[in-house]
């Protein structure tokens, strides 16, 4: 990999880091130079604007998200077992790079143009998951939901309990490793009782 290639890189990975963790409005371009050791004229040689900058930091998000998420789901899982796999995968994540769902929820949550960038590059992957939760309710593995509804519930819930160590405080939780493991293991069982028909 060449220099610049490697340079466009850092600085990708220091803003997923910064707006992820501590806010796109937050963070300034003199910081992630600060924070790289380079000018912010090296910066804008590489993205043009900090808005260019954010859309590629979304990029690289959404790429990680879809990497962990296809890598743990089992095309041939059938029912919960699948949900399960994508919990489980989805938390690892929060625990492992805490600034990727943390740029995710936040985009999502602005929203705006970097919103629209967001939704249309997970477009793919929702309508997906979609066309998984649908099948498996005419199968009648699932309870019978509106299947967008369900998947917003199911999406909330899980990204919300991965991501928000201040309410876990204010719940008299360390957001730690331990309370992450138990968080996932309460949010697969709260999601197996909501999903699974009788």
């Amino acid at each position: 990999m060449s220099v610049p290639a490697r340079t466009r890189e850092r600085i990708l990975d220091s803003a997923l880091a910064a707006f992820g963790l501590r806010g796109y409005d937050s963070t300034s371009l003199d910081d992630l130079a600060s924070d790289l050791g380079i000018t912010k004229q090296a910066i804008l040689y590489h993205f043009s604007s900090k808005e260019h900058l954010l859309t590629a930091t979304i990029e690289l998000a959404v790429r990680e998200l879809g990497s962990a998420l296809s890598g743990a789901a089992n095309p041939q899982a059938r029912g919960f077992q699948r949900i399960e796999d994508l919990v489980r995968a989805t938390f690892s994540l929060a625990a492992r790079r805490p600034e990727v769902l943390g740029l995710v929820r936040l985009v999502s949550r602005q929203g705006g143009t970097a919103s629209g960038e967001l939704a249309s590059a997970m477009s793919v992957m929702l309508g997906e998951a979609v066309r998984f939760i649908e099948t498996e309710m005419v199968a009648g593995r699932f309870r019978r939901h509106e299947p967008r509804m369900l998947l917003l519930a199911v999406y909330s819930a899980v990204v919300g309990v991965a991501t928000e160590p201040e309410v876990m405080r204010a719940l008299g939780l360390e957001p730690d490793l331990r309370s992450l493991v138990r968080a996932r293991r309460e949010t697969v069982e709260f999601l197996r009782a909501a999903l699974i028909a009788d």
